[in-house]
């Protein structure tokens, strides 16, 4: 592991370190400044820090590994987002306002349609690594997963490739997409759905 990996490995506790800093700040000294730094270390933040990372750690779609002495640009875009993964309840926030969560996820590097509902249950992994059409209904806990980690031989094997979903598409509750994974327009997936990687779904 690169000495950026161990830093960035650390960067969730940092964001729970300033929100907490806010906090305090807002306790002690309520203004809409120590308001803003609550938002900011929460929100804004990580979508700087990934803005960033992205800009010098571009990620490539395909085959790598993450042990040895080259650096996983999907490694520290991980940490970045695992916040949200580990507190869900931070985007369900975005998610009961029409329209800003997918503002959200564009932000992110998303590519997202319009007219999209999105269930307040929700996971997606890799948010830079969507491709969303128009008029898609997300249902109880769908999970969006754009990376495969395998162990291979003494070292591990990433997976990573970018799920694409069309327009007019249904997703049923707790359905499952895996790297790679297509959905044509028009496609209505059942409960429980697990499209596998580089499967395609119609």
């Amino acid at each position: 592991m690169t000495l950026l990996s161990t830093f960035l490995a650390f960067f969730p506790a940092l964001v729970l370190l300033a929100a907490g800093a806010s906090v305090y700040w807002l306790c002690v000294a309520p203004s809409i400044f120590s308001v803003l730094a609550i938002a900011f270390s929460l929100y804004g933040l990580p979508l700087l820090t990934h803005y960033l990372h992205g800009y010098f750690y571009p990620i490539a779609e395909g085959i790598s590994y993450l042990r040895g002495d080259n650096y996983s640009p999907w490694w520290g875009s991980h940490q970045i987002q695992s916040i949200y993964i580990a507190f869900p309840a931070l985007e369900t926030l975005l998610r009961l306002i029409p329209g800003v969560f997918s503002v959200w996820l564009r932000l992110w590097g998303a590519q997202i349609g319009r007219d999209i509902y999105w269930t307040s249950q929700l996971e997606i992994a890799d948010r830079s690594l969507i491709i969303v059409g128009d008029r898609v209904i997300f249902g109880y806990q769908v999970t969006l997963v754009s990376h495969i980690i395998k162990p291979k031989k003494s070292d591990l094997m990433l997976y990573v490739k970018k799920i694409e979903i069309g327009n007019d598409v249904f997703l049923g509750a707790r359905s499952q997409l895996g790297a790679g994974a297509q959905v044509k327009d028009g496609t209505f997936l059942p409960i429980l759905t697990h499209v596998y990687p580089n499967q395609e779904a119609t």
